[in-house]
């Protein structure tokens, strides 16, 4: 038997794996160990391929930090202050609470950096207030979903740190160049379902107030502070990524803790007068204590348990793969297509069918190695390419069969995965929107950047 009909069986096993729900890693490891037997690649080439991605990934360091501070935000209440804010904002337009969690969404992945935590806490949180409010249940769902892809584009993001690792690209300069197009996806998803939700008449209107949105925006300094706090660390070169991370995570925690010593204090002090402890409610959040925050620690732990591995397992995928001569067969398929806009057009829709089987991850690891260079050798510019390949991968997300986020916002919302899928279309419609303008306006992604 030859080697290519044993790496066809290989892979057609794996695949039946992943159809029957095997993890991600554990379908990617298989694949792997079984080709480099048929190859004959030694198990102490992959175990040496692993321990160079993490000696070499100081950048990688930032990746569990931001999840920490994803956790700690919601934990703290944090969240919920932003969320609130974005309500003040936007409840007076019909549909204005779906607005505002699209909204909330981009607010936490401006510190979080997540597409599933930013999914599970919005989710979660806002959810059972838009069925409350007169919105299907299903719509609801789909919104939370939908807001979770901004969480991977809006700085600071762990796959953009892992692009820039993998493509040896300044993350910092990855970062400022996601804003604007983050930006774009959050107000695109908002036009769509302001669209949606004035057809069906959903949700109850409030009146836009000067001094509810003061009142909700101050309850909200702590996030806006960790926000500005990541943004201009990063844009001034003050912290590369990993330091920022790490400054944000102490403050998270700084900020939860004395929090809730400040809360307790107040609600205990009887002198005080309801407007002192109004105004002391405000300036602070629930907080949590210091003996929860093992307890978030090591949720935020199992999470990249999950994701550092997958990393390196990947990277030892994309050796064999090479070997193989896949990366040559994409590649010259890819360049086949002739000039600029067919190059990039081509890129992006292999990006897009692959993000409907597969994670961003696997999805950044296996296909950016191969068409950032191409596009780079048509004039594509590396970090607006890299932009372009993100959005696309963020928009697997809500895309079935896989659409990570879906199953996310079905788990925390109880609402089954394929009665979601309807509801996406009109966001999914709006995503493809701005990621093809984004794509041929190189400027929305670059002009933050001066020396691009």
């Amino acid at each position: 038997m030859t080697d290519g009909t044993l790496v066809t069986l290989i892979s057609v096993g794996v695949t039946l794996l992943f159809m029957l729900g095997v993890p991600v890693f554990l379908v990617i490891a298989y694949w792997v160990v079984g080709c480099s037997f048929v190859l004959g690649l030694t198990l102490d080439n992959m175990g040496a391929e692993i321990l160079n991605v993490f000696n070499k990934g100081f950048a990688l360091l930032a990746m569990p930090l931001f999840i920490l501070t994803g956790d700690l935000i919601n934990k703290s209440g944090i969240a919920r202050r932003l969320s609130d804010f974005a309500y003040a904002c936007l409840g007076w337009l019909r549909g204005g609470l779906a607005m505002a969690s699209l909204g909330a969404c981009g607010l936490f992945a401006a510190i979080s950096g997540s597409n599933s935590a930013t999914t599970a806490t919005i989710g979660s949180m806002l959810h059972p207030e838009m069925v409350k409010g007169g919105y299907d249940e299903r719509f609801s769902a789909a919104t939370a979903a939908a807001g979770g892809t901004v969480g991977i584009i809006i700085p600071p993001s762990i796959i953009f740190i892992v692009y820039g690792f993998l493509m040896n690209l300044p993350i910092s300069d990855l970062f400022v160049a996601g804003i604007v197009p983050g930006a774009l996806m959050v107000i695109g998803m908002q036009f769509a379902c302001w669209i949606i939700c004035r057809i069906n008449g959903w949700g109850f209107l409030i009146p836009l107030q000067l001094n509810r949105v003061l009142k909700t925006a101050f309850g909200a300094w702590l996030g806006f502070f960790a926000i500005g706090l990541v943004l201009w660390g990063i844009y001034t070169g003050k912290f590369s990524p990993t330091e920022a991370a790490g400054v944000t995570v102490g403050f998270c925690i700084i900020a939860g803790l004395l929090s809730w010593l400040v809360s307790r204090l107040t609600r205990q002090d009887r002198d005080r007068t309801w407007q002192e402890k109004n105004y002391a409610e405000m300036l602070v959040v629930e907080g949590f204590t210091l003996w929860q925050v093992p307890g978030i620690t090591m949720r935020s732990a199992e999470i990249t348990g999950i994701l550092a591995p997958l990393i390196a397992i990947s990277v030892v995928m994309q050796q064999i793969l090479s070997l193989l001569g896949a990366q040559q067969v994409i590649g010259d398929f890819v360049t086949s297509m002739g000039g600029y806009y067919a190059v990039l057009f081509t890129a992006m829709i292999i990006v897009f069918f692959s993000g409907m089987v597969l994670e961003s991850l696997p999805v950044t690891i296996i296909l950016a190695p191969i068409l950032a260079p191409i596009a780079a050798s048509v004039g594509v510019d590396p970090i607006h390419f890299s932009v372009i390949f993100l959005v696309g991968a963020s928009i697997g997300f809500i895309t079935p069969p896989y659409g990570l986020n879906l199953y996310v916002a079905s788990g925390v919302t109880g609402v089954p995965y394929f009665r979601l899928l309807r509801y996406t279309v009109p966001y999914l419609v709006a995503l493809i929107g701005v990621w093809i303008f984004v794509s041929l306006t190189p400027e929305v992604a670059l002009f933050l950047l001066p020396d691009r």
